[in-house]
């Protein structure tokens, strides 16, 4: 399995490239395979999933590799991070499948470093996608994570079917952080349209973020300096 970063050439590991060359068979969602550089899909079998079809993803590249085949699982970011390396590894090992998990740039480290330095001491990262983990579960995670006073990345804050609850998230983050918390905000990092904000909690309540975004919530550290988010870790 390999991590595709954000999905430009430049912010992926040159081991992904190398493992690419040498395996025959691809497997992943189309979006993530539309990433590749075409050069790289020469002469392999490439199999496209649709969002929703991780299980039959999973399935398709354990019985390829059960044939006798080389095959690579790609993700977005790093397999182990809202990736499917945990659902391929449960299958694949019960086969006794030899796996390689090559890992990638995840968002939110792809996201603090446009923004400047915001996770350079504790942090937490959570999804607000309640597909596979109920909201219920989710709001009293971020609710705890926030107590906490650690900076907090949000993966999946949104989609078409989500913006209340993504308001309802609003909500508690307003409970534990003061109006003049700073946060980030970095949408297709480091891909076609990418976008990069500074703003207030005040302004967060008027975002419509969707799944290609990633909001990095400020602790009672951060500070702002030219236009950058920092961290500072207790540095004197």
């Amino acid at each position: 399995m390999g991590g595709l970063g954000p999905g430009c050439e430049d912010y992926m590991v040159l081991r992904l490239a190398s493992a690419l060359k040498e395996c025959n068979v691809i497997v992943g969602y189309k979006k993530y395979i539309s990433l590749l550089n075409k050069k790289l899909l020469e002469s392999k079998m490439i199999k496209s999933f649709a969002m929703g079809q991780e299980i039959e993803r999973a399935n398709f590249a354990v019985n390829e590799a059960l044939k006798g085949s080389k095959v690579m699982v790609v993700s977005s970011g790093d397999p182990v991070v809202y990736g499917m390396a945990g659902l391929v590894l449960d299958k694949a090992l019960k086969h006794d499948i030899e796996i390689e998990i090559i890992p990638g740039i995840t968002a939110a480290l792809g996201a603090s470093a446009l923004l400047g330095s915001p996770l350079t001491c504790d942090f937490a990262v959570i999804s607000l996608s309640d597909l596979l983990v109920p909201w219920e579960q989710i709001t009293y995670r971020l609710e705890n994570m926030l107590k906490a006073d650690v900076v907090v990345a949000l993966y999946n804050p949104s989609s078409t079917k989500r913006q209340k609850k993504f308001l309802r998230a609003v909500e508690i983050i307003e409970k534990y952080r003061h109006s003049k918390i700073p946060l980030g905000v970095v949408r297709n990092a480091y891909r076609e349209g990418q976008e990069v904000k500074i703003m207030s909690l005040h302004e967060l309540k008027h975002l419509r973020p969707d799944m290609n975004t990633v909001i990095l919530i400020g602790n009672s550290q951060t500070k702002i300096v030219k236009n950058k988010m920092i961290n500072p870790r207790g540095y004197k």
